[in-house]
This record gives C-alpha cells, structure tokens and sequence, in this order.
C-alpha cells in the first residue's frame, strides 16, 4: 500500500502573501488610468489591450480601438524577446491592460513591467468603469 506523503514545506514561509498583499505591490508599481486617460494615451500611441476572455467580451461588449488579447498569452505577445512577440513589442511601448473590473489588469500590467516594459499600466475600474464613465 502506496502513502501520499506532502511535499516539505518551503524554507521561506513569510514570504507568503494573500492576492489583496499581491494585488497591493502590483498597483503601488503603476499609474493607473481612468478611462477617459487610457483613452487619451491611445490617441497618443500607446496600445490599449482588452485580456477579457471572448465569451466575456461578447456579453460585456468593450470599446472600439483596442487590441483583443486574452490574459493567458499577454506577456509572451509583449515580451520583446519572445518568439511569439508581436511587431508591436518594445520595451518602451506604453501598453494598458484593461480587464472588466481592474483587477486582473493590474497584475498583468505588473508582469509587464517585470519583463521590462516599465510603461505599463492599466484602467482603473476596467471596462465597467470605462462604460460608466464613457459609454460603450
């Protein structure tokens, strides 16, 4: 008879964090937007990418002018480095993540600027409060 025994437990124990702690450092690196900013910055060259999934961009809606890119294959897209770069990707390329209600946009937007993209940043509030404040 097989017994399951866990894993050790890792040497570094406070180095665990919640998602608020996470989420916390992520947005205490950026200058977020309000919509009507992100909007801005897209007349200005900067890329205003929408990580929704499809099936919720397709409930939600979401604003004209903006790159669809799901969450799961950002960083490799931006990545200047990566095979799977877009022509777009540069390390000076002001990118803001938009998400439905800001929270996953600032993570992402965070593992952006880890990969050196230091203008990163995303829409505070997301597409909600892009709606709100602009309509759809």
């Amino acid at each position: 008879m097989s017994t399951l025994v866990a894993p050790p437990a890792p040497a570094d124990v406070a180095r665990r964090r919640s998602i608020d702690e996470v989420l916390a450092e992520a947005r205490s690196r950026l200058h977020r937007l309000t919509p009507a900013e992100a909007v801005a910055a897209r007349e200005a060259g900067a890329v205003v990418v929408d990580i929704r999934p499809a099936a919720q961009r397709e409930v939600q809606g979401g604003p004209d002018g903006v790159l669809l890119l799901e969450r799961n294959v950002l960083e490799w897209r931006f990545d200047p480095q990566s095979d799977a770069r877009l022509p777009i990707a540069a390390y000076d390329l002001q990118v803001v993540v938009l998400c439905q209600e800001g929270f996953t946009s600032s993570l992402a937007a965070a593992a952006l600027q880890d990969l050196g993209l230091h203008r990163a940043t995303d829409v505070a509030g997301g597409w909600k409060a892009w709606r709100e404040q602009l309509g759809a």
